[in-house]
């Protein structure tokens, strides 16, 4: 049995991903290898973090005991946590439960990819120029992901939109997976995003809004 280091857990409603705004458990795990220039959860990031200790099975029991079919995943960076293939293991015995993972890019998924079942999902960042992390991203797991997947690019400016567009093209995305195009708050205008998906017809792509930040107050946390 491993042992996890969890910031925070919480019943909320997904603020994004593809089934925003739906009731969900989610688990945010402490610790992450990236520093992106807008980091929202930068708190959850350093080992100093205060963190509740649960095994896998308590993150089960947890999940469960919130009477909802949806859990998130999220940190941080949750794929990188030491047993983290075990507790996924253990979710994907849970049939009527789906699990998201938010990941952000740059670990490798290929373990978690070989071994989760039909009801364990991956949202995946590709982080774009002005998160200052784009060095860091892997484009080997795109070859992981499928029709339930999805990739989000978090736009703050026309350099980031145009690089996203090379990447769904580059790397063929709209045929593996679903794409979703986010703003970053406060820096880029959601119509911007809107009209460039349109601009490059991007029939297939999502914009979105983190619903989250515009129900509360955008720095509160534990929603």
């Amino acid at each position: 049995m491993s042992e996890y280091y969890v910031a925070e857990k919480f019943l909320s409603i997904n603020g994004e991903g593809l089934r925003a705004g739906q009731p969900a458990v989610f688990i945010r795990f402490r610790g992450c290898n990236l520093k992106c220039s807008y980091c929202d959860t930068a708190w959850a990031q350093g080992n100093d973090c205060p963190a509740e200790i649960m095994t896998e099975n308590e993150i089960l029991e947890y999940i469960l005991s919130a009477g909802v079919k949806c859990c998130t995943l999220t940190g941080g960076e949750p794929v990188l946590r030491e047993g983290f293939d075990k507790l996924c293991t253990l979710l994907s015995e849970q049939k009527e439960l789906r699990s998201e993972i938010e990941t952000n890019g740059s670990a490798d998924l290929s373990q978690i990819a070989a071994l989760r079942g039909e009801n364990i999902v991956f949202t995946m960042d590709y982080k774009l120029p002005s998160s200052g992390m784009e060095q860091h991203m892997n484009t080997d797991n795109f070859r992981y992901l499928t029709r339930r997947d999805c990739v989000k690019f978090v736009c703050g400016s026309r350099e980031d939109l145009d690089r996203a567009y090379d990447i769904i093209t580059e790397h063929k995305l709209s045929e593996k997976c679903e794409t979703i195009f986010s703003p970053v708050f406060g820096r880029i205008e959601p119509a911007d995003i809107v009209d460039f998906i349109l601009e490059k017809k991007l029939m297939t792509a999502r914009m979105q809004l983190q619903l989250h930040k515009f129900i509360w107050d955008p720095n509160k946390r534990g929603v």
